[in-house]
């Protein structure tokens, strides 16, 4: 393949064509002539060897023209460099003098105008003088001998091989270089070719490449180039050390960064959110917040910290709950309250009957808050039995005040967390439910009831009744700290009500913090009205029903109530008026007949018959039979004690289930008996004749308390008297040794059961008459209260002179 054969496709304006000259190429170079005179081209950016070919692009009029006049010449021309490669025309003074004979190998015509040039350096020259400028530069030149050493020199023989070795070692090293080179090094024979070769691909600047042209001695040449050739090696080296070091470093976070890219890409085409669109909305709501420049600057800080994370991380997830809760808060939000105190009460009667205490305690609170708006939320707890209303009528004082309401359950809860919240450390870290139900509320002030707080347990993780006491502390809630939130939270507008079935179980401290509403039981009449007002209603609706399809009068609602519940609250009555309107919806879905007006005939048929007689009272004609009252959970009850007498040895037995206060109570009633038998008119040799057995009805209901004291003693004394027990008559009170009644509690709740019971008189401590006069006229009605303050008393009153049917002879 000779030059001439070349194509375009293989130059470019950068490539240079590295021809395999031969020693006998560069004998016959040498051999030659050179002319006295030639057009001189002065090149800008490089610099021309002898032996090398190079293209170079002619952009300037006077070079093309040289060019032209040159390839139609004898195609040799001189070549030199420019001194300033911005100077546009040079003149002699600003070309070196020393240059390179070349000859024009081929010329190329571009489409831009310009003439691409590839041209081959011959020999070395010097301008001896510059003889035109014009149409371009002419000068007479005189030849450059190189001296060269000898042919077995060894230190230029080691000069070449280190040149060769350094020169593929930088072919190696250098990602620019194409490999292929190094079969070029390795084939050039002529050591001059050699020398001429890499001085002219080195990176070197144009006047380092003149000096080197410049030296007239071969060796002194080749060394001053290896000496170039080793910087360069050098800092080629150090510059792949770096690279090598900073791709160690980068190049497990590039990974990750064009993964990132890539998913957010996804992201948004699958019409997600990118994590930067995220925290850009999360500002865009911050700036309507209303929070104070403390929570506002934790915000910042935190959001700060949110954008510095990779989205990856386990702890993104978590930094992002914690931003969105932080937003979600309602931070000085409040709804307004409602003032019409008239409306208030108005929504309260609508909803419960009774409870006279509760709503008079909500409408004086409302009334304070309407004088002085700041005043802190009081902390109410409604103690009773269940099923008396006290959950839905927070639900009523909600509405009564314009307020949201929120309800949480504490039933069974034993991990404090749950009221304080997890460190967000941790994984699946939440919130606690104090802050959880505010969120929930979208207020800062809400009615939140805090159900069945009694029956909060306590374990390993922590006491919750314990984490509840910064929670129901008027002086402590203004700055509430939720352990997820980091930051104090005010509780102190909140209204907290608190629900119970009993306070024994609620420690001293809580029980502290809260006022205490009892909430009692209702009487027959109050149920049969709510039964009327609610629950029916309430039913019909549920069954898809009106007031057209049943009616159930009051005398039918009292036998519900007499025969079919026993309890201080209305969720068993309601079960069983659910049966009634029941049956008429399934006799109306079968066309079948039903009365509209319910009679106790249909009641019967639908409720079976009375389930509920045991606890009306029983007569009084056998000796050692008397009727007591009780306090449950459920509400007031009436027992009887019963006991008898069998020959033995005097000793006495207690069953029925009761607890150790309550067979103490028996003990001391005996004892009180033997010590005093001459006043009671009761031989004493009776107690060493015969065993006494004391029982109390219902087995398997646990039995215990105090109460049950003077009615053990009227037993024992009816019992050894054989003597009557004053007709319907019942009895509560706690005795001693010395012969004093005690006050009770649950005076209410067993004065209804008295009630229910057809009680007629009831006997009890003279302390508790100011339990009596607490309580209702309506509830006391048709009753006869006997105060009593010894045990004497109460026998006077309790035991008549009448002997029993069938009285035993002792």
């Amino acid at each position: 393949m000779t030059l001439d054969s070349l194509s375009l496709q293989e130059f470019d304006e950068n490539s240079e064509l590295i021809p395999l000259m031969t020693p006998e190429d560069e004998e016959a170079i040498n051999n030659e002539e050179l002319p006295e005179t030639l057009p001189i081209l002065s090149l800008r950016n490089t610099v021309l060897f002898p032996g090398v070919v190079i293209p170079i692009t002619a952009g300037r009029d006077k070079s093309i023209k040289l060019i032209n006049d040159a390839n139609k010449g004898g195609k040799v021309i001189g070549v030199v460099a420019q001194k300033d490669e911005s100077v546009e025309d040079p003149s002699a003074k600003e070309i070196h003098e020393t240059g390179t004979v070349a000859k024009i190998l081929r010329v190329l015509k571009m489409p831009d105008g310009n003439v691409t040039v590839i041209i081959q350096g011959k020999k070395r020259f010097k301008v001896a003088e510059v003889l035109t400028e014009e149409p371009y530069m002419t000068a007479t030149i005189r030849d450059l001998a190189e001296a060269k050493p000898a042919l077995k020199n060894k230190e230029f023989s080691a000069i070449i091989d280190s040149i060769k070795d350094l020169a593929l070692e930088i072919i190696k090293e250098n990602p620019n270089i194409p490999s292929e080179a190094s079969f070029a090094i390795k084939n050039i024979e002529s050591n001059s070719f050699l020398v001429n070769f890499v001085s002219s691909n080195m990176n070197l600047s144009v006047a380092e490449k003149q000096e080197l042209l410049e030296i007239n001695d071969l060796k002194a040449r080749a060394l001053a180039t290896l000496k170039y050739m080793n910087v360069e090696f050098q800092k080629l080296e150090l510059k792949n050390d770096i690279q090598s070091k900073v791709q160690m470093d980068m190049s497990q976070q590039q990974r990750e960064y064009f993964l990132h890219q890539q998913m957010k890409t996804i992201q948004e085409e699958l019409g997600g959110v990118s994590h930067d669109e995220e925290i850009e909305e999360m500002k865009a709501k911050a700036k309507n917040k209303q929070w104070d420049e403390k929570v506002a600057k934790h915000f910042e800080k935190e959001i700060a910290k949110m954008q510095r994370m990779n989205p990856q991380v386990a702890e993104y997830s978590i930094q992002r709950n914690y931003l969105e809760l932080f937003l979600d808060l309602p931070w000085n939000e409040f709804s307004k309250d409602k003032f019409d105190l008239k409306r208030a009460m108005k929504v309260l009667n609508r909803d419960h009957f009774g409870l006279e205490d509760v709503k008079r305690r909500i409408i004086e609170y409302l009334a304070v808050l309407k004088l002085r708006n700041d005043m802190k939320s009081p902390i109410l707890c409604l103690y009773g039995p269940p099923g008396v209303g006290k959950t839905s009528l927070g639900k009523s004082i909600a509405e009564a005040l314009g307020r949201e309401y929120v309800r949480i359950s504490l039933g069974g809860l034993r991990d404090e967390a749950e009221i304080r919240g997890h460190r967000k450390t941790y994984i699946g870290a939440m919130p606690g439910r104090i802050i959880q139900s505010l969120k929930k509320a979208g207020t800062s002030n809400p009615v939140f009831v805090l159900d069945e707080i009694d029956k909060l347990s306590n374990s390993h993780q922590g006491d919750p009744s314990s984490a509840m006491l910064e929670v129901l502390d008027p002086e402590q809630n203004s700055e509430f700290y939720d352990n997820f939130l980091e930051m104090g939270y005010d509780l102190s507008k909140v209204m907290f009500i608190a629900t119970s079935n009993s306070l024994s179980t609620i420690q001293p401290a809580l029980l502290d913090r809260m006022e205490i509403i009892n909430v009692t039981g209702y009487t027959i009449e109050e149920k049969v009205e709510i039964a009327k007002r609610h629950l029916l209603p309430k039913q019909l609706k549920e069954h898809g029903l009106t007031d057209k399809h049943l009616k159930i009068g009051k005398p039918q609602l009292e036998k519900i109530v007499e025969g079919y519940t026993r309890e201080s609250g209305v969720r068993g009555l309601e079960k069983q008026v659910a049966k009634m309107v029941r049956f008429a919806a399934k006799n109306i879905a079968m066309e079948e007949e039903y009365n509209i007006k319910v009679t106790n005939e249909d009641i019967i048929e639908v409720l079976g018959g009375p389930k509920m007689e045991r606890d009306k009272y029983e007569n009084n004609n056998v000796a050692g039979v008397v009727t007591g009252l009780a306090w449950t959970r459920v509400g007031g009850d009436i027992l009887f004690i019963e006991s008898i007498l069998s020959k033995g040895k005097g000793s006495m037995t207690i069953t029925g289930n009761l607890g150790k206060v309550m067979k103490e109570s028996a003990t001391i009633a005996m004892e009180y008996i033997k010590s005093n038998a001459d006043s009671f008119g009761i031989d004493a040799s009776i107690f060493d004749k015969y065993n006494v057995h004391i029982h109390v009805p219902e087995g398997a209901t646990p039995k215990d308390g105090p109460s049950a004291g003077v009615t053990m003693l009227t037993s024992l004394v009816s019992l050894f008297t054989q003597k009557k027990v004053k007709n319907n008559l019942a009895m509560t009170g706690e005795i001693t040794l010395r012969g004093k009644v005690l006050p009770v509690g649950g005076i209410k709740e067993k004065i209804l059961a008295a009630k229910r019971a057809r009680i007629k008189e009831i006997l009890l401590c003279e302390e508790n008459r100011r339990d009596i006069e607490e309580i209702k006229q309506e509830y006391l009605k048709g009753l006869t209260f006997h105060y009593v303050s010894d045990m004497s008393d109460v026998i006077d009153i309790a035991v008549t002179n009448q002997k029993v049917k069938n009285a035993k002879k002792l």
